[in-house]
């Protein structure tokens, strides 16, 4: 007997897909997703057998479900490279370094417990737009199907690669004192050992992997998470405190009087610091961010243009893409670092890491 197959359709969201898991998508629901991804994968790279990096958030199930998204694309003929326990960074940074062709991430970022999702992309870098979520969608409820005979291989100690990436690139000087705080999510693996890697001296704040997220869930916009690292900056007298979502691709920043700053302010700061190095560059900022970039002084000083665009993280994306930017800034504390500092995806740790380098070139709190 064949299991029903549940999914939701509003679980297709306009760049990734989301589920209550087992409530809106069931594991059966989860294979077609995979099938539904791989036939989308196949058409577009007009490949039989395309490489696809795929990696999973510390989550009770997340492994499960990544078990079932791959059965599903094999069987269309998709090639996997598994990478395990992962960042949605490391994924994307996988594309790059593994030469693949498409990305696949089981996470539900910093959702509460009892949701699961999947972020995708095709083209480097880039994750889907709405109107591939939208295709997608149709592919995997109408359930057109490829058929086909891929194949899996487990990479081992991928994270070392990813880690040493962002860290020779990335030294400081200065002995900066950072508060790191993961609420317990994947980003506790990873963000401690990149920031000393670096040179920082770091003070630890729940970065032990606990998938029930005993204080709060890993979100650098929850207010709870924002006062616990606003204490233990000023009980330990440090510099900067830094918050990761659960999934890494977001940070929440803290000065060192235990003030919150708004992350297109800090997108600001690091936009000035960029720019007396790479004169001439452009930034992507959203629409809800300050309007102090258009008329920063700094900024006009170094000719530097800033173009404000559509809200969401797969519209910055593309646009630090296509205008070929140096670097995009969503309030909503997705930054997006493209070469020389990053290949253009958006990476919490890396851009906690670019306000390192702030503190480190600037004589300032």
């Amino acid at each position: 007997m064949t299991q029903n197959i549940k999914i939701d359709p509003y679980g297709f969201r306009e760049y990734d897909a989301r589920w209550l898991y087992e409530k809106d998508i069931n594991i059966a629901g989860i294979e077609n997703l995979g099938k539904g991804l791989g036939t989308q994968i196949i058409s577009h790279t007009k490949k039989n057998n395309p490489t696809v990096v795929v990696g999973h958030d510390y989550r009770s199930y997340s492994e499960e479900i990544k078990t079932a998204l791959k059965k599903g694309l094999i069987s269309t003929g998709c090639n996997i490279k598994d990478i395990g326990l992962s960042l949605s960074p490391m994924v994307y940074f996988a594309q790059f370094n593994l030469d693949a062709d498409a990305v696949a991430m089981v996470t539900a970022s910093h959702n509460e417990n009892g949701w699961t999702g999947v972020k995708m992309g095709i083209k480097k870098g880039l994750t889907h737009a709405p109107e591939e979520m939208k295709e997608l969608k149709e592919i995997t409820l109408n359930e057109k199907f490829t058929k086909g005979n891929g194949n899996e291989k487990q990479i081992k100690d991928f994270d070392k690669i990813y880690k040493k990436d962002l860290i020779n690139k990335n030294k400081i000087k200065k002995k900066i004192k950072a508060v790191v705080a993961c609420g317990n999510g994947t980003a506790g693996v990873f963000a401690p050992d990149i920031l000393r890697g670096i040179g920082c001296e770091v003070i630890e704040l729940d970065c032990n992997l606990d998938w029930n997220f005993p204080k709060y869930n890993p979100n650098p916009e929850d207010l709870e998470m924002l006062h616990e690292i606003a204490k233990i900056v000023k009980e330990n007298n440090a510099d900067i405190g830094f918050g990761f979502d659960g999934d890494g691709d977001r940070v929440g920043v803290i000065d060192n009087k235990g003030n919150e700053i708004f992350s297109d302010k800090i997108g600001l700061l690091i936009a000035r610091n960029l720019s007396n190095k790479h004169k001439n560059s452009k930034f992507i900022v959203d629409v809800k961010s300050t309007g102090l970039y258009s008329k920063d002084k700094i900024l006009i000083k170094n000719n530097c243009k800033t173009i404000y665009w559509k809200t969401g993280h797969s519209h910055i994306k593309r646009k630090v893409n296509t205008e070929k930017a140096l670097a995009g800034f969503e309030k909503s504390g997705h930054f997006f670092f493209n070469q020389p500092l990053g290949f253009g995806y958006d990476d919490g740790i890396n851009s906690a890491i670019q306000v390192c380098h702030l503190l480190d070139n600037q004589n300032k709190k």
